[in-house]
């Protein structure tokens, strides 16, 4: 496999930025903003997020963490069992803007497991999905309302998207085949 790197650790933070000051342009009402990370690296960038919003607005906003192993359409076809993580929302979703994290959105099934596990915590009055990156090839009718970087794939290459809090580095690499 020959891999590619498609961003670095400054463009990462730069992206992040701008992704949080869009978030902040696009709610002037932050009160019923709630954010909620899709467990793993999408929680990181959920908490970056949240940060850069907050020192921004001087308004503290909810954080979540959400884990969908179980509700993923394909769980039972897996050959390794899933790895189980910790869903955390501390605050009830009924009525809330939800602010959904995730790395990276290929064939949408990911944020379809998300958005029914939130379910389970309420019933959100909008759901926005922000992801890093988008590398195409939807199954299902989802797109993120803020995106990072899109970048064109086959089908038989994927993205690693490393973060510094989980991996130790901040980088975005694209595998594809020899």
């Amino acid at each position: 496999m020959a891999d590619i790197i498609i961003l670095k650790k400054g463009e990462i933070e730069r992206i992040i930025k701008r992704m949080a000051f869009e978030v902040l342009e696009k709610h002037e009402d932050l009160t019923d903003l709630v954010i909620v990370g899709i467990q793993r690296r999408g929680v990181f960038l959920g908490q970056r997020i949240c940060h850069i919003i907050e020192e921004n607005s001087k308004n503290k906003i909810p954080f979540g963490m959400l884990d969908i192993n179980l509700y993923r359409d394909d769980w039972t076809t897996l050959q390794k069992h899933p790895m189980i993580n910790k869903t955390e929302i501390s605050c009830p979703l009924n009525e809330k803007n939800i602010l959904l994290t995730d790395d990276v959105i290929y064939t949408g099934r990911t944020v379809r497991a998300a958005i029914d596990a939130m379910l389970d915590y309420g019933r959100p009055s909008k759901v926005e999905l922000l992801v890093l990156v988008d590398r195409g090839h939807r199954e299902l009718p989802i797109h993120p309302d803020y995106c990072g970087k899109k970048i064109n794939t086959s089908k038989d290459e994927y993205v690693d998207v490393f973060m510094e809090e989980i991996d130790g580095k901040d980088a975005v690499i694209l595998h594809r085949k020899e």
